[in-house]
């Protein structure tokens, strides 16, 4: 009996002593921190996030299979966030409700065909929806056809839930480190400017079971620019990996609508680090991803490109085939909202042994964020990353004189650019390489150049203008501030220009009209003014002469042309055409 006893005691003790150690964990790892003026931030034991990674109806045990987690709406389309699951998306309609009849089934339903649909990340995959016609509300709801309607099981999860605008909202986070890094539309922070950070947090939280979200854990912001911001992770998420959690992130924010760059704040010293601001937290869609996680190979790539398209799958193949030639060896295609092949343009590209990948980004008018937020996913895989758009080409000229034989005068050969770019990989100060751009004309077409754009234009402005970057990923500022063109570098690092007797770029800008009419719809950059606003009608971000109205003026195919040059043509027919057919890589993968 005595050893009877002795075991069961035993027992008890190992039993009370594993729960102490598990309640000890669990409040060690939701013990978060958060200074804010002179008073420190507690969040409150809650649930653990783990057991939120798939959230359950409370009238079912069984996760439905399809349920919309978040909408935006957008000037042209709503937005639908979808958790992601192993179920086809396809045989779905938009349901949309009079106004104040939400809660409730109604003969005044209207369904509608969606816009289009695709993967977003590893948490939830995007459905986009006509905007709600007259009196109808932009709370859509989703139904499979033929079946029992989404809108009818979820909808009780997501009547208290607003639509959110896109002109104010957070919506993009990711792993950075022990830092995330998330992306904002709306703070109205100056272009090329970095801001005051200590005006700013981050507040981290899931998703309740009532689909409220709710933040137990904080930290204050450490950069600001543009749209992104930057904070510490809480102890707690360093933890825990960020892929599982997918915790929701957002902004706090000065309840005075005037934001202070940094040197405004250096100017007002009271204001920096020990002032008290009443904050107020930006509604959010982001969940914090670590894109980093995915499995790498130990070796980096030494040159990648990463570039933002809209509805430019016809230009890929050309693009691509060629800078492969010069030596990049993977490709980040950033695809906002395309409405063209893309996908398929992608798969096949894949499917030829090119190492390029497809990244829905829907945020319009974000280029800058965009751009930092490849400069993150590019950081393990990637020593050099190119960020130049797909009708932007790499030239190595070669002088006039000396064009034949290539064998004599040795023409710039295959992988000629990633050569080249590694010469700089063990510098400790070049962090960024900057190239010259021509801009070309029409060159005289009035319809695109069956062989491509490289070889059919060869008329350009005498006067380069601007230039493109090749950055070093782990020499950017903390910040990521960029605008297009080049990036902000760590101190201790600077940028280094090639001479245009080395290595140009030949953008080809100004194409037929039928090309060029389309940038009419749309630009990507968000400091950039659209082209039907009356803006900065003399940049050079515009076409000279132009105006606001996509009406082709006169001569418009002769316009932009002050030098003729056939340098990228005669090399790229020189080096690249197949001996025997004459035909260029990207017209073989045609045949």
């Amino acid at each position: 009996m005595d050893s009877k006893k002795r075991r069961l005691h035993t027992k008890q003790r190992w039993k009370y002593t594993f729960f102490f150690f598990s309640f000890f964990i669990l409040v060690f790892l939701f013990h978060g921190h958060f200074p804010v003026g002179s008073k420190a931030y507690h969040p409150v034991l809650t649930i653990h996030p783990l057991s939120l990674i798939s959230i359950q109806n409370s009238r079912s045990e069984t996760l439905f299979q399809l349920k919309v987690v978040d909408r935006i709406l957008f000037p042209d389309h709503v937005l639908l966030l979808v958790s992601k699951d192993d179920h086809s998306l396809l045989g779905v309609d938009c349901i949309y409700r009079i106004q104040g009849e939400l809660s409730n089934a109604s003969d005044e339903e209207l369904a509608l065909p969606v816009l289009s649909m695709d993967e977003y990340n590893d948490l939830e995959s995007i459905i986009r929806c006509p905007l709600p016609p007259a009196n109808y509300s932009a709370i859509v709801n989703l139904r499979r056809r033929a079946k029992r309607s989404v809108g009818e099981d979820t909808g009780s999860l997501l009547v208290d839930r607003a639509v959110h605008s896109w002109e104010s909202l957070v919506y993009g986070a990711v792993l950075d480190g022990e830092t995330a890094v998330v992306f904002v539309k709306g703070l109205n922070l100056r272009a090329d400017r970095v801001s005051d950070a200590t005006q700013f947090s981050c507040h981290f939280g899931w998703d309740s079971a009532e689909r409220s979200t709710k933040y137990v854990l904080a930290t204050r912001a450490i950069t600001a620019a543009q749209e992104v911001v930057r904070c510490l992770l809480p102890r707690s998420l360093r933890m825990l990996p960020a892929r599982a959690t997918g915790a929701r992130v957002t902004i706090g924010v000065p309840s005075h609508r005037h934001i202070l760059t940094r040197s405004q704040s250096h100017r007002r010293a009271g204001l920096r680090g020990s002032s008290k601001f009443s904050s107020r937290r930006l509604p959010s869609v982001a969940k914090l991803i670590d894109s980093n996680s995915r499995g790498t190979d130990s070796k980096k790539h030494e040159l990648c490109v990463c570039t933002m398209v809209w509805n430019q799958a016809s230009s890929l193949r050309e693009w691509i085939a060629y800078h492969a030639w010069l030596g990049v060896e993977r490709w980040f295609i950033y695809d906002n909202n395309s409405e063209d092949n893309i996908k398929e343009v992608v798969k096949k590209l894949e499917q030829e042994n090119y190492n390029v990948s497809r990244h829905v980004w829907p945020w319009i008018k974000t280029q800058e964020a965009g751009f930092s937020h490849c400069a993150l996913e590019a950081k393990n895989e990637c020593k050099w990353v190119g960020f130049i758009d797909v009708d932007e080409y790499f030239y190595f000229p070669v002088p006039i004189t000396h064009r034949h034989p290539k064998e004599e005068f040795g023409y710039p050969g295959r992988n000629s650019l990633r050569t080249m770019v590694a010469e700089y990989s063990n510098s400790t100060t070049i962090g960024e390489i900057r190239t010259t751009c021509h801009s070309f004309g029409p060159s005289g077409l009035t319809r695109m150049p069956s062989r491509g754009v490289t070889v059919g234009y060869t008329c350009r402005l005498q006067s380069p203008e601007r230039h493109k970057s090749i950055i070093r990923p782990d020499a950017l500022d903390d910040t990521l501030l960029t605008v297009v063109h080049h990036f902000h570098l760590k101190p201790g690092y600077k940028y280094f220009n090639l001479p245009q007797s080395t290595a140009l770029i030949n953008h080809y800008k100004y194409q037929v009209w039928e090309s060029f009419k389309a940038k009419f719809s749309r630009r990507v950059a968000t400091y950039v003014a659209d082209w039907q606003e009356n803006q900065n009608e003399g940049s050079k971000d515009r076409a000279p002469g132009l105006g606001t109205e996509a009406i082709e003026p006169p001569n418009w195919s002769r316009r932009f042309c002050e030098v003729w040059d056939t340098g990228l043509r005669d090399f790229i027919m020189s080096n690249l055409a197949n001996q025997d057919s004459g035909l260029l890589p990207w017209e073989r993968s045609l045949l």
